[in-house]
């Protein structure tokens, strides 16, 4: 049984909502990080110093007064200077180095280090530079345009970039918008959430997260290895999520039931509709699909939410308009 909601304060919630701005500084940081992804990798002459950025392809063993310790070791191990992936010192240390050198490095663990028997530990890794290799970045120019893009000059490139900014800060805004209305109201309201309940949504959850490992060629359980975690403490730390998700759910259900909501067939047979055409199926096919594994009514249940969240957001009060 669903519990019973007491609605607070759901109309008039007020909402930052500043002007959406795109500056050249923004449009020539999306510039720079182009020249990044289409930059060339050069492998420095003998005699080169490693600087930061540069990506070095090292050899290094780790020591504890004096004896190897698990997992301090690598081989050929490409390392990108300044990115922090070492611990502190190590990078810094590295930079400097040229293609064939050797070099000891005298470094401490941090204290909050994972590995207890190492935190707080001073220790020496050797480290031999093998190769060094350094991004060089393509001119920002018409012919940089032409490679990357459909356009044919900067400036077109530079007009594209700025209107789709634009339109990601305009939606990023929408969703602001949305969260904070949906949080509002779901904190003014009162519920007494089963655990039973909690613990469905945690499941979802937790199904979702196995999915997107899968999508990256991991499972659960290789997870919970690399991580030292369990799938027990993966469901204690989804727990506040899924209980946020649960009341949110109830109380935006609770304000279509208060405001009388409701979903057309007209509205359900568009949202059919659009489904299909995202998926490239007919209607028809999709709709003995749900049908089957029960999906219709969630259909309709998402149509409603969105309502929902559609009367709070032109209900609530909007501040700091002008940027």
């Amino acid at each position: 049984m669903k519990p019973e909601v007491e609605l607070g304060e759901y109309k008039g919630i007020e909402v930052e909502d500043k002007a959406v701005t795109v500056t050249e500084e923004d449009v020539q940081a999306e510039l720079d990080k182009m020249r990044e992804r289409h930059a060339e990798l050069v492998v420095l002459e003998e005699g080169e110093e490693a600087k930061e950025g540069d990506i070095a392809l090292i050899d290094f063993e780790g020591f504890k007064d004096g004896v190897a310790f698990e997992g301090g070791t690598g081989k050929n191990y490409s390392l990108v200077l300044g990115s922090k992936t070492f611990i502190p010192g190590f990078e810094e240390q590295v930079i400097g180095m040229k293609k064939g050198e050797e070099k000891d490095l005298n470094l401490t663990f941090p204290e909050d280090y994972h590995n207890k028997d190492l935190a707080g530990q001073a220790v020496v890794f050797k480290v031999k530079v093998n190769d060094i290799k350094r991004k060089v970045l393509p001119e920002l120019d018409d012919e940089f345009a032409k490679d990357v893009s459909e356009f044919d000059t900067l400036e077109e490139l530079k007009k594209d970039m700025e209107a789709t900014l634009l339109k990601r800060r305009e939606e990023e805004k929408k969703q602001h918008i949305e969260r904070t209305v949906i949080e509002k109201a779901a904190e003014s309201a009162k519920v007494d959430i089963p655990q039973g309940m909690i613990r469905t949504e945690v499941d979802n959850l937790l199904r979702d997260f196995e999915m997107r490992l899968r999508q990256q060629g991991l499972t659960l359980e290789l997870y919970t290895q690399f991580t030292g975690q369990t799938e027990e403490s993966l469901r204690e730390q989804m727990k506040p999520d899924a209980e946020k998700r649960v009341r949110n759910a109830l109380v935006l259900e609770a304000i279509a039931k208060a405001e009388n909501l409701t979903v057309s067939d007209e509205e359900f047979e568009e949202e059919l509709q659009r489904l299909a055409d995202m998926y490239q199926r007919p209607v028809e096919e999709l709709r003995t699909i749900f049908s089957a594994n029960g999906y219709l009514d969630d259909i309709r249940t998402d149509l409603l939410t969105r309502k929902s969240v559609q009367f709070l957001v032109e209900n609530c009060k909007k501040v700091n308009e002008v940027a």
